[in-house]
């Protein structure tokens, strides 16, 4: 996997230092670049400083930010829905990706997340579901570092098992709740679907409540990253 970016990279280093295989970077990054080299050569790890046209075929773009890392990627295990409601009262909000099939979207979401001080994140095994890729990590400026994904196959029945602990809401473009109209009584898992569709019927019925952001009504809806940002905010604020 290629994490390019000073951001990323540098969450790469301060999280994960012992994922990293190599790094490449600028000459304007020298100085910046010069802790990452040090651990590496204790770890007895390739590093190099090369030139632009280089480091733009190693990070397979030409929006690196002058620094690429290539690490072993992290491993994704199984969500486990009793786990996750044993630990509910320091979970505030769940999040739950069914679709996402775009990796800046999905890079997008996860720098929010982590922003908002959310841990995990849950993908789904929806055949659209992008996972996360060069271009995720890119986007999400060191954010994906910052939580532990987790792979829940088949979606619905885990959102079931969890509704004792959280509500359960799926994000729809209309005719769901305002988000300050929802119940207080538990945290939230939030289940946001694909950019096309939304999400699948199977998880539409297996959710306790609709969630829908109010507009002017001049456009549809939001893109997913955007409406992902907004939900966060508005249910990490709510007092209970």
């Amino acid at each position: 996997m290629r994490i390019a970016g000073l951001a990323a990279v540098s969450a790469l280093f301060a999280r994960a230092p012992q994922r990293v295989e190599r790094l490449f970077y600028e000459e304007a990054l020298r100085e910046r670049a010069a802790p990452f080299c040090k651990l590496l050569a204790q770890a007895r790890r390739p590093y190099r400083m090369v030139p632009r046209a280089e480091l733009d075929r190693i990070a397979g773009t030409t929006h690196h930010g002058g620094i690429v890392a290539v690490a072993r990627p992290k491993a994704i295990p199984a969500f486990d829905p009793a786990a996750v409601v044993a630990a509910r009262d320091r979970l505030p909000l769940l999040l739950v990706l069914d679709g996402i099939g775009n990796s800046h979207n999905l890079g997008a979401i996860a720098r929010t997340a982590a922003f908002f001080g959310l841990d995990r994140m849950v993908l789904s095994s929806h055949p659209k579901q992008c996972g996360p890729s060069d271009s995720a990590h890119r986007i999400a400026e060191g954010g994906l570092e910052h939580l532990t994904l987790y792979r829940a196959a088949p979606l619905a029945p885990a959102l079931a098992a969890i509704g004792e602990g959280f509500l359960t809401v799926a994000a729809v473009a209309s005719g769901g709740e305002s988000p300050d109209r929802l119940p207080k009584d538990r945290p939230i898992a939030l289940v946001l679907g694909n950019e096309e569709e939304g999400p699948a019927a199977e998880t539409l019925s297996a959710c306790a409540a609709r969630v829908t952001i109010p507009g002017s009504g001049r456009v549809e809806s939001l893109n997913v990253s955007v409406a992902a940002a907004i939900l966060i905010w508005a249910f990490m604020r709510r007092e209970g």
